[in-house]
């Protein structure tokens, strides 16, 4: 979908995925990736992969060289749900991560929660530290928007945004921001 989406011109949208321990242990995973990326003409730049923090901690030697052959492939890693896991701080530094993405539960309460405000703003800075982008899931309200922007994390998504859409509505809207300003939106579809 993303790859027919810029094919008609609604910008190259970034696409992450999930993906579960078994698949990514599987050792198939490059492969089937760069299959699907070559049959559906995705550029690998369009397509962010996310991990949780326990799948890479079990064998770090054999994460670090699967995720070695991913970003071979051209495509983002991100960590996902990034503080809610039990990762040393010593092996995220020699990951070849491209983003960390603050669980939900850190910002459902901001700005109110003065600790989620410090975790929220420690894990903003490591993140900027080690060169990736920073990105808040769970968005919900206005204010927590602003209290994350103040924070200096890059991205957001969220219901704040938008809600899980059918692919057919998530094309309208973008065609419609795309005419209204010029330019293609990013926006989280779990159907998509």
């Amino acid at each position: 979908d993303a790859a027919n989406w810029a094919r008609a011109g609604l910008g190259e949208l970034k696409v992450a995925i999930n993906v579960a321990k078994p698949q990514f242990l599987s050792g198939d995973l490059c492969a089937t990736l760069d299959r699907v990326m070559r049959e559906s003409g995705l550029r690998p730049r369009q397509l962010v992969i996310e991990l949780t923090e326990s799948m890479l901690m079990d064998d770090v030697q054999l994460s670090r060289g699967l995720m070695s052959d991913l970003k071979a492939l051209g495509v983002a890693l991100s960590i996902d749900d990034f503080g809610t896991g039990y990762s040393s701080l010593s092996y995220l530094k020699s990951f070849p991560l491209d983003e960390l993405k603050i669980d939900q539960s850190f910002v459902v309460d901001l700005p109110g929660e003065s600790a989620d405000v410090a975790i929220v703003r420690t894990i903003v800075d490591l993140g900027h530290r080690l060169d990736m982008s920073v990105i808040a899931e769970g968005v919900e309200t206005e204010r927590q928007l602003a209290c994350l922007k103040l924070l200096g994390c890059d991205h957001y998504q969220g219901y704040h945004f938008s809600k899980p859409m059918p692919n057919d509505r998530f094309a309208a809207l973008l065609r419609h921001e795309n005419e209204r300003h010029g330019w293609a939106v990013s926006l989280t579809s779990k159907e998509t």
